[in-house]
């Protein structure tokens, strides 16, 4: 690696261990006399417990420990607010944590000294439930009279409204020549990450307790585990080993808090791994979400209003619900200019497994829902769906729906651009040539072409002041022999670590070989921030590019060793005015634009992704062949949850709780073709003008392939996945 390492495709630094099986997971940790911990989960959606019954399982063959909830000195947790138990039960000092409110709550936890032993010991728990009235559907849970979730957190379940108020919606619609009317919905998604939750907790050299676990942010594990056990932050240390995968779902807390409950407790190691249906069952999914909307445009393809209300489903407990509803809310009207816009966003408690952050954070149901009222409005103004966009797409300067602009650069245009210009799109795709089309002679084969575009915050929002540390140390006497970087941020697959080596290497003039990184560990380094929100380059980036700075600044002046920390600040932001939404809520966004070409068997209603162009503004490419992996790993996903993932419920107990029966695609199941388009419109406050980009290829794809759907069959479909009974039932073959 030369001094310009930026801008280059280096391989992965973790690349070896992971193929050759080296590196070890949270699963693969094992210590001397390790104990096992096994957890009994509710199994039911809403009731109360009266009485859990351990004295069998404490009796039981090599078990250590049996905890409840009148174990767990502050029994609460949760990353936004405190209102999740630990473990749900009677005894605890914490009101209302008597109630298990979803089937993936917590009720007790057995150590043992084999998993055999533990798993035996768990099934002699006996507990007392008393089924309390179940609340599925946000709408009745939304109503005066219904029962509330959370007593002490308010008078109703509705946990999250957003308004924004822009303009005057009723005139601007009695003067639209064009308006579309359109109810949306879009279904919950499993993480489906490779890895299971799992962990080790022990008490280190120094008398921290100390839990080794997968996770996206450590310092914030690491004051909630401290405030469920009452104790000082300094007192928990987190490290995180290898992360095979997140995608959001470790933002917030699995086996954190028990295993280091247990740890203190019996001041030995433990260890658990749960099962993949325990990991579907009890982390949380991204938000379900209704979708009604009334948007107006003039006849000459203006956009003029607006009109929105998002009801999404929070589940039982609030996890990041009123960040990811806020990101719906921004990202409701699209990366367009829009006057006048009144939107209504809601967040609400229900008997569901919860709403948690993923992989695009409340963005790809918000622009499912604008992308389709952009490609209907286009269809109904007889334009095209590409002249249609660029007519209305941001500029400089115009004001976003919360009626400021847009951090300079706005790059939707060159988005738009890229993805057009790389597909071939023409103007002239007409829909009965695309019904007409046949494959093979078979004349129920039709192909059809869509076009979506998104945007999406780069960094936290609504006036949290972002912030990252790095720590650089250069050692050697004439020349840099080593440089040891010390950055805690999660490396969950996405090459973060690479591109942290790689901008080190940059500012320094070396070789990337003289590069050491060490990470994830909150007792030895400062607050990263978390591997969220599109953010980690970025922020990162700024942080060890400004430690590596004075750092070599000190080794010029003959410092030796040269060690400098730097803690990067990002602009600003404020929140959202309660009555109108007024804000500037994020410092920077990042855009893209997509193109699908797909295939629809009008009898068997089969449906296949041909070809998909990915036009995504990066900045700056700090490693492209990481970029593109991201993207192509993203439409990939995006595709499941498109066409795929059908998860299925009843009476609040999960139908799909399984990868044999909640299907993620294969191999088999891609597109036949991803092609990534890297545009790259620096940002000036990025490094080297880098922007975000892990979510941002997930967010066009699920309505760019209704667009494709519908220009191959003439039938627009607003609720997905897109599974073969959807299309037939569209195209009226079956009722």
């Amino acid at each position: 690696m030369s001094e310009n390492s930026v801008g280059k495709s280096y391989p992965r630094i973790d690349a070896r261990g992971k193929v050759t099986g080296e590196t070890l997971y949270s699963g693969d940790l094992a210590m001397i006399g390790m104990l096992h911990l096994k957890t009994l989960f509710a199994e039911r959606p809403h009731a109360r417990v009266k009485a859990i019954h351990i004295e069998k399982a404490q009796a039981a063959n090599g078990v250590a420990a049996v905890y409840t909830a009148r174990d767990v000195p502050i029994n609460e947790y949760g990353l936004q607010i405190p209102d999740q138990p630990v473990l749900c039960g009677p005894g605890s000092s914490k009101p209302h944590t008597d109630i298990v409110r979803f089937i993936g709550d917590q009720v007790a936890v057995v150590i043992a000294n084999s998993e055999a032993e533990a798993d035996a010991a768990l099934k002699l728990i006996e507990v007392e439930y008393e089924d309390l009235p179940l609340l599925i559907d946000p709408l009745t849970a939304m109503r005066p009279d219904a029962p509330l979730l959370h007593p002490d957190r308010g008078d109703t379940n509705v946990c999250v409204h957003y308004k924004i108020r822009k303009g005057n919606v009723d005139e601007a619609f009695a003067k639209a020549d064009v308006i579309v009317e359109s109810e949306y919905h879009t279904p919950v998604q499993e993480h489906a990450y490779l890895q299971p939750e799992a962990g080790l907790a022990y008490i280190d050299s120094e008398g921290l307790i100390t839990v080794e676990s997968g996770g996206q942010w450590t310092h914030a594990d690491r004051e909630t585990i401290a405030h469920a056990l009452g104790l000082p932050n300094e007192k928990i240390r987190v490290i995180y080993p290898a992360i095979g995968g997140a995608f959001g779902g470790r933002e917030d807390m699995s086996v954190q808090i028990t295993l280091a409950l247990a740890a203190m407790k019996l001041r030995r190691p433990v260890k658990t791994i749960w099962s993949r249906r325990e990991s579907i069952i009890g982390h949380g999914k991204r938000h379900a979400v209704t979708l009604k909307a009334k948007w107006g445009a003039s006849k000459e393809g203006k956009l003029v209003a607006a009109e929105i209300e998002l009801i999404g489903d929070g589940g039982a407990y609030m996890y990041t619900s009123n960040k990811v509803l806020g990101n719906s809310a921004i990202t409701s009207t699209g990366p367009y200019f829009i006057p006048n816009v009144k939107t209504d966003v809601y967040g609400v408690y229900t008997n569901n497994v919860p709403g948690a952050a993923f992989r695009g954070f409340g963005a790809p149901q918000a622009l499912f829902m604008a992308e389709s009222q952009m490609n209907k409005l286009a269809e109904k103004l007889g334009l095209d769906a590409v002249e249609f966009r660029l007519k209305n797409a941001l500029r400089d300067g115009d004001t976003m729906g919360v009626g400021t602009p847009a951090p300079n650069p706005v790059s939707i245009i060159q988005c738009i651009e890229a993805a057009r210009d790389k597909f071939g799109w023409k103007k002239k795709r007409l829909r009965n040539q695309a019904r007409g089309r046949k494959k093979n002679g078979q004349s129920s084969i039709v192909r059809g072409h869509g076009f979506a575009a998104g945007f999406k915050n780069v960094g936290f929002s609504f006036g949290y002041q972002e912030n990252c540390w790095a720590k650089v140390e250069i050692h050697g006497n004439g020349k840099m022999e080593r440089v040891v970087v010390h950055h805690a941020g999660a490396e969950v697959g996405q090459g973060t670590h690479t591109v942290m080596v790689q901008m080190a290497a940059h500012v320094l003039g070396i070789s990337a070989g003289l590069v050491e990184l060490k990470t994830s560990d909150s007792a030895t380094q400062g607050n990263p921030g978390s591997a969220s929100a599109s953010r980690l380059t970025f922020m990162a980036g700024n942080s060890i590019k400004g430690a590596a700075e004075a750092a070599l600044e000190k080794w010029k002046m003959e410092e030796r060793p040269a060690i400098a920390e730097f803690k990067y600040l990002a602009p600003r932001t404020t929140p959202f005015d309660k009555e109108t939404g007024y804000s500037m809520p994020n410092f920077q966004y990042a855009y893209v634009a997509q193109a699908a070409e797909v295939e629809v068997d009008t009898e068997t209603g089969q449906l296949r992704v041909i070809r998909l162009v990915s036009a995504d503004d990066v900045g700056k490419a700090i490693n492209p062949d990481l970029v593109i992996g991201q993207i192509e790993g993203a439409v990939v996903q995006a595709q499941g949850y498109a066409i795929l993932e059908d998860y299925k419920t009843k009476d609040g107990k999960l139908l799909t709780d399984q990868l044999s029966t909640y299907l993620i695609p294969t191999i088999l199941d891609i597109p036949d073709s991803v092609e990534s388009v890297i545009v790259e419109v620096p940002d000036p406050n990025g490094p080297w003008g880098a922007r975000g980009l892990g979510e941002l290829p997930f967010l066009p794809v699920a309505p760019v392939i209704a667009a494709a759907i519908h220009d191959a069959t003439g039938v627009w479909i607003n609720e997905f996945p897109f599974t073969p009974e959807r299309i037939l039932r569209a195209l009226g073959k079956i009722k």
